[in-house]
């Protein structure tokens, strides 16, 4: 005759504790599990000093947009460097203190910068100091940035994914990674502003240096586009698995 199946294989198949055991079932696989056994999910404590500063960026931005459409480009241009010294601020406390860096910050950081770029290239280019061809491009670029980092945090959200914990920013998924060019690009970039915001303090509008910049800075948002696009899952590290 065959041999008897073994209760314990059944009762593991099916899912359940051993008949007669008592022992727990066994639990669902997670990335990561406590001491205890039990299923790790990384919860974070988003007001850290970087992630303060970051959205700090981010309420100077509409401050710049009204001064620059309003021409008191002096203020706008000491509004700028403020936003400036945030974002070396927020970048320098993250590298040297472990206990200040977290996820969001590695997405908040870029966002607020992706944010104030946008609020000050549409800003300029009202105050027909930046062509509108090149503003059109880094905001498409941004927009497409912001709708795969929306699509990233949806793939990488543990079920159930609700809304309420989707946008809570205390549950980290994933991390983002931005590429050299992307940085390179964001340097440029702020370098165009910082020139444009000075020209008509300085009365340089019209020089020839302030166009060799515009078609830089259309080559770097060009270049640093196709470089998401060609290393994609390089630039996302994923924390916590469904």
């Amino acid at each position: 005759p065959p041999p008897p199946f073994p209760a314990a294989a059944l009762w593991s198949r099916l899912g359940h504790p051993r008949a007669g055991s008592g022992g727990p079932a066994p639990q669902e696989p997670c990335r990561e599990r406590s001491a205890a056994g039990r299923c790790a999910e990384l919860y974070e404590n988003p007001w850290t000093i970087p992630n303060i500063l970051s959205m700090a960026r981010m309420g100077l931005a509409p401050v710049l947009g009204y001064l620059i459409v309003e021409e008191n480009f002096n203020v706008a241009l000491g509004v700028f460097v403020l936003a400036g010294v945030t974002d070396l601020l927020d970048g320098f406390i993250a590298r040297n203190w472990a206990n200040q860096k977290s996820a969001l910050g590695s997405a908040l950081d870029p966002l607020a910068d992706k944010i104030l770029i946008s609020v000050l290239y549409v800003s300029l280019t009202c105050a027909n100091l930046i062509p509108v061809s090149l503003t059109s491009m880094i905001i498409l670029r941004d927009v497409a940035l912001i709708a795969a980092v929306f699509y990233v945090r949806y793939k990488t959200l543990s079920p159930p994914r609700t809304l309420s914990r989707y946008f809570n920013p205390c549950y980290a998924t994933a991390q983002l990674k931005p590429t050299f060019i992307s940085k390179m690009n964001t340097a440029v970039q702020l370098l165009l502003v910082a020139a444009s915001l000075a020209a008509p303090v300085f009365d340089y509008v019209d020089s020839i240096y302030l166009q060799t910049l515009w078609c830089i800075t259309a080559f770097t948002t060009v270049t640093s586009a196709y470089s998401y696009y060609h290393y994609g899952r390089k630039t996302v590290q994923v924390i916590n698995n469904k």
